[in-house]
């Protein structure tokens, strides 16, 4: 029970990315740098091509292309970015990175949903998911991590254990020898 409890506490440090997410991130800018680009005003998509690199506020996406549509005028935006792989990097309030990287990485702005796909990672601190198909929906906290279910593919969870600070006694301890002539 015990370690069924840290395994769900080590995913909850995980998957709370966006709770810790620096809150003005979302509220500055974005900035899209990329080699060319190209828009299709009819079908509401631009398509930048690489390298692409994205960043607002702390966060950092990089990519082969980028593609930014919409299915209609106020339905919200969807941003896919491809590479081998496209990453995204985010530094939380507390200064630390959190990270993802995938062959493809969707985001809708609308439901706030990240999708990884191809040979997906999400991490922090050291802590990581893998597999073939991560799914987050950032404001319900939310994962799906899936395998392709073929052969030996599996989708894996490496937590890593509690930062424990070492107790230093006032009194320095004596020394066994001692303890025994009492």
């Amino acid at each position: 029970m015990k370690y069924n409890q840290s395994i769900l506490a080590g995913l909850l440090c995980l998957l709370s990315i966006s709770s810790y997410a620096a809150v003005d991130d979302l509220k500055q800018e974005v900035k899209i740098a990329a080699a060319s680009q190209e828009a299709d005003i009819k079908n509401n998509q631009v398509i930048f091509f690489g390298p692409v690199e994205v960043t607002q506020g702390s966060i950092k996406m990089n990519a082969d292309e980028l593609r930014v549509f919409s299915k209609e005028a106020n339905s919200g935006k969807t941003l896919v970015a491809t590479g081998n792989p496209a990453t995204y990097t985010q530094i939380m309030e507390d200064g630390r990175p959190a990270t993802a990287s995938a062959k493809e990485i969707r985001y809708e702005l609308a439901t706030r949903t990240l999708t990884l796909l191809g040979d997906a990672t999400l991490e922090q601190e050291g802590s990581q998911v893998t597999g073939n198909r991560i799914k987050y929906n950032i404001g319900l906290q939310q994962l799906i991590a899936e395998s392709t279910g073929e052969g030996n593919d599996r989708v894996i969870t490496i937590i890593q254990p509690e930062a424990y600070q070492e107790e230093t006694p006032e009194t320095p301890a004596e020394p066994i020898e001692k303890q025994e002539q009492q």
